[in-house]
């Protein structure tokens, strides 16, 4: 399997390794600095490549995908901070025919972890004395706030929790309402990841976490969505190659 790297930095790098570990190749990587609008993502820099994987920036992220689309090859996409295009990208990829698989997060331990926070907002429904909210922690780079795993983890509770209906990712300057679920973020050092979410009431307090101890679970998750994404059409998340 030949694969090419879009936004060659600290996680192309983790890529690369875990790719070179299982057996593949990495045809072609391209650094953001050489790929301005997707300008190097031609349809020849890319022949002989199954799928890309791109870890590039938010404002990069449409462009890259779009070119790859035009060039006919699949791609994963582990960019966030773009999916307000979500919908173009969707029509896109019908219209070219290719496979495009995009997450907030590739861990394998966080796709686990968005399906139990699930399943506890499902049980927890019925309780309403119980309030929550998220919260999480990243590097001081991360260009971001809050992350793409902070709103699908707030995505996942609104789908199971029918008090709450709306995501404040602001700082609150007053009461927050009811149906609000508040979304904080925290930047930090070079802290990797952390995530929790928090069921609290009068009379107890439950709290999931979920921290990421490196890159290679990320680097992991988007081989394997790699290698479950060659061949196929359409538009597809990590909960398709976990739930298959």
């Amino acid at each position: 399997m030949h694969l090419a790297l879009i936004g060659y930095g600290r996680m192309g790098h983790e890529v690369e390794l875990v790719a070179k570990e299982k057996g593949m190749k990495i045809a072609k990587t391209f650094e953001i600095g050489e790929n301005r609008h997707g300008s190097a993502l031609t349809k020849s820099a890319l022949k002989g490549v199954d799928v890309c994987i791109d870890f590039s920036s938010p404002e990069s992220a449409f462009e890259n995908i779009t070119a790859v689309a035009e060039a006919g090859v699949n791609i994963v996409v582990g960019t966030t901070g773009w999916h307000d295009r979500l919908e173009e990208v969707r029509a896109l990829v019908k219209k070219k025919g290719i496979g495009c698989l995009y997450a907030s997060n590739f861990s394998l331990g966080v796709n686990i972890f968005l399906q139990i926070v699930m399943d506890a907002s499902h049980l927890l429904d019925a309780y309403s004395d119980y309030d929550v909210a998220v919260s999480e922690v990243h590097h001081r780079g991360k260009s971001d706030s809050p992350s793409g795993t902070a709103l699908s983890l707030g995505s996942t509770i609104l789908k199971e929790l029918r008090r709450k209906n709306e995501i404040l990712s602001e700082t609150s300057h007053g009461v927050i309402k009811p149906n609000q679920l508040h979304v904080s973020s925290m930047r930090l050092g070079n802290t990797t990841g952390k995530h929790s979410v928090i069921f609290d009431s009068e009379a107890d307090t439950i709290e999931l976490v979920h921290t990421a101890k490196n890159r290679r679970g990320f680097a992991l998750g988007a081989i394997v969505a790699a290698e479950w994404l060659k061949g196929k059409k359409g538009m597809y998340t990590m909960r398709d190659v976990l739930h298959p």
